[in-house]
């Protein structure tokens, strides 16, 4: 088998501090080896043949590369949103988990299942929202604001869920903080400050936000859109809550991963711009082949493309690093127990709320799917 060396690429993300100021600092992403032919043949018959040998199950993100979530489906795993690859991960029989995603979505699968293993195919594959989050200054922003219920997304670090009391998804983040509305609880929110604003909108709640942002959703810009939907007037828009507001204020369907397939899925358009990260365009194809799937631009004179609608970090997934797992117990997640223990908390509230009121979760008034509710 041919060893190729990994390129790396740096990008920039939006750091805020606990006293509120911002900088710019690096991050840094590499794209795995390309297989191709015989060789990723071999090595996907590979990982068939450990995943079944060492009671493992591949969890792949919609995000990551076709090839991965083909795999995972294949094998009995699952491709999904971070919400689904919770619950999945946590309710599957198999000892070892192979997460594809990035870290926080590993770090997710350990604290629901300690006693499980858990790998992931490259570590160092993270998140913007999650960089800019670290757990010292969150804690001194929290401590500032004692009075504040702590609702954080999924896209934080172990050590920032274990300050929360509640962890959320873009899929029912919108619910449960209405509802907390309804309980006069006022939210402390992190890391992301566009899904954040987006919520406190729709709701009324009354939310302190964090300032973070993802660097694919941020990158979409409305006036690129707005190009776009001119050349495709009869296109629906589906935008990821995580963007800038001109780039919602747009947006036909505004949702989560798994509401933006719905719509395609279930929505009577033939045409449909896709403002999310491009990875999910390869399930959207699978799911409803018959549609038109527009990607929307982050280039152009007022984008700095640094992430061209696809997550540099989810691109650090690739074959050769999920058999590395299979095959070297590389990548495996570790999490301090009381770490592990206090953040399990805020999930397992999250989880509790969606088995429990689906009916706040259906309904379209406060949901992320227009006419369809939350998926």
């Amino acid at each position: 088998m041919t060893s190729t060396v990994s390129k790396s690429i740096a990008f920039d993300y939006p750091q805020q501090n606990a006293a509120g100021a911002t900088c710019t600092a690096q991050a840094w992403a590499k794209t795995p080896p390309q297989l191709h032919g015989t060789e990723k043949a071999a090595v996907i018959a590979r990982i068939k043949q450990l995943l079944i040998e060492k009671d493992a199950a591949l969890v792949a993100h919609y995000y990551v590369d076709g090839d991965i979530q083909d795999l995972a489906i294949e094998t009995g795993g699952f491709v999904s949103d971070s919400l689904e690859m919770a619950r999945f991960g946590k309710n599957h029989p198999a000892k070892n988990l192979i997460v594809a995603g990035v870290r926080f979505m590993g770090e997710s699968a350990k604290i629901l299942s300690p006693e499980k293993r858990v790998f992931m195919p490259d570590l160092e594959a993270t998140c913007s929202l999650d960089l800019g989050c670290e757990a010292s200054d969150f804690a001194a922003f929290r401590a500032m604001h004692p009075d504040r219920t702590v609702v954080v997304y999924a896209n934080t670090s172990a050590a920032v869920k274990a300050q929360a009391d509640w962890m959320v998804t873009s899929s029912c983040a919108l619910a449960i903080v209405h509802q907390l509305k309804l309980e006069g609880k006022k939210i402390l929110w992190a890391p992301d400050r566009h899904l954040g604003r987006y919520i406190q909108e729709q709701t009324g709640a009354d939310m302190l936000l964090w300032n973070g942002a993802c660097i694919v959703h941020d990158e979409f810009k409305a006036v690129e859109l707005e190009m776009l939907m001119a050349a495709h007037p009869d296109a629906m828009v589906l935008v990821h809550p995580e963007s800038p507001q001109a780039v919602v204020d747009l947006a036909d369907v505004v949702g989560s991963t798994s509401a933006m397939i719905k719509a395609v899925v279930e929505g009577t358009a033939t045409e449909y711009i896709v403002a999310t990260d491009n990875g999910i365009l390869h399930r959207m194809r699978q799911l409803a082949p018959n549609k038109v799937l527009i990607e929307a631009p982050s280039a152009g004179n007022s984008a700095t493309c640094k992430s061209c609608a696809h997550c540099p970090w989810m691109a650090m997934n690739g074959l050769q690093g999920i058999l590395n797992c299979l095959e070297n117990a590389s990548g495996e997640i570790f999490i301090d127990e009381p770490v592990r223990v206090k953040a399990l908390g805020c999930i397992d509230r999250m989880l509790d709320f969606t088995k429990n009121h689906p009916d706040l979760l259906a309904q379209a008034q406060h949901g992320f799917v227009k006419n369809i509710g939350v998926a």
